[in-house]
């Protein structure tokens, strides 16, 4: 099984950087690291190019132009860039610890989707985690909530992987996905554009079509830095109520408007030179 990792970023180099970092000391690596940019100014682009000199996987600078918040369309194009079989999707503030990707791969069953689950880190801890360039916290660190998801822990882990069909707790910073599954619900739907609800959307529609979802708890961990609370979209809130009423499978904005643009693979960071 190959495996790639889709990290969506925009305009925060500083915690890029530490996810990247992350990812290349995992104990099994990705097969490839796609950032696929909601618009980033150049530094982001920058600090990518300053990486792919030694970075130990292949790695992929997506970016499309800022014109609001669109992360269902940047991660669209990151589904449909990806070369691997199974796809672990992290936002760019989400740190993983080193055996996050292994244990994302050992929970890949098919006809389910894994929830992972993530450490919050207050304004103080992120900034201190930021400045010191920290790649782990550990159960007593202070100023963080979610605590639990700092213990790992195989065997409780495997005891909450009983598959279900719950929407509490979705969230797509931490989740993992066969892609022909997702190619078969059409993606994200990028209907939904702004803050909040694509995730359940799209797990809504995953349901519907008959997957089941895995909850990875006491593994997969990875930290949460800070960030602004940000304002729901009302819209979505819409959309998913209509794929809830309609019992949908595919959206029909979705993954589809970007298969033929990435037929050919794009470039690995490592062979670009300036």
């Amino acid at each position: 099984m190959r495996l790639s990792v889709v990290v969506i970023t925009y305009n925060w180099p500083q915690a890029l950087d530490l996810v990247l970092r992350a990812l290349a000391r995992q104990t099994v690596l990705p097969d490839e690291v796609i950032v696929t940019d909601d618009g980033s100014r150049e530094d982001t682009a920058v600090l990518l190019r300053g990486l792919a000199r030694d970075y130990p996987t292949r790695l992929v600078h997506l970016w499309q132009p800022d014109d609001g918040a669109r992360m269902s369309r940047a991660r669209n194009r990151g589904i449909a860039a990806a070369q691997g079989d199974y796809i672990v999707f992290l936002d760019g503030d989400m740190v993983a610890e080193r055996h996050c990707i292994a244990e994302h791969r050992s929970f890949a069953r098919r006809g389910c989707f894994v929830q992972g689950s993530r450490v919050l880190t207050s304004e103080a801890c992120s900034t201190r985690v930021l400045a010191e360039r920290r790649l782990d916290v550990g159960f007593f660190e202070p100023a963080i909530e979610r605590r639990r998801h700092t213990l790992r822990i195989p065997l409780l882990a495997r005891l909450y992987a009983r598959p279900h069909r719950s929407q509490r707790g979705i969230k797509s910073c931490n989740w993992g996905f066969w892609r022909d599954d997702l190619v078969a619900i059409n993606g994200f739907n990028e209907a939904m554009t702004g803050w909040g609800r694509e995730d359940n959307e799209l797990a809504a529609r995953a349901f519907n079509a008959g997957l089941q979802r895995r909850d990875l708890r006491f593994g997969g961990l990875a930290l949460h830095l800070w960030h602004r609370t940000r304002t729901l979209h009302e819209a979505n809130d819409g959309l998913l109520a209509d794929t809830l009423a309609r019992g949908l499978v595919r959206c029909e904005h979705g993954l589809d408007g970007h298969l033929d643009e990435f037929r050919a693979p794009p470039p690995d960071l490592r062979d670009v030179r300036d």
